[in-house]
């Protein structure tokens, strides 16, 4: 059995990730993969688990945020 790198939970059903940049992972769950390697937003650090927004090559979870910290002007619907 392998162990999850979050959580320490030894477990026989555990899966590897692996980013692009090569770094990879075990965990026993998407939460702890989540919590693990996902990114985090440069403005108010929650995790971003879907597309994000980027502006600068900064990842951001949402317009509201990039806004907030990059002046770019972008938002999160067409036409608002």
């Amino acid at each position: 059995m392998a162990t999850c790198e979050q959580c320490g939970n030894e477990y026989a059903h555990t899966f590897t990730i692996t980013k692009d940049d090569g770094t990879s992972g075990v965990f026993d769950s998407f939460e702890c993969a989540a919590a693990a390697m996902a990114p985090r937003c440069a403005h108010c650090g929650c995790t971003v688990l879907g597309h994000g927004v980027e502006a600068d090559d900064t990842t951001y979870c949402c317009s509201h945020c990039a806004r907030i910290s990059t002046g770019a002007e972008i938002t999160d619907s067409v036409g608002v």
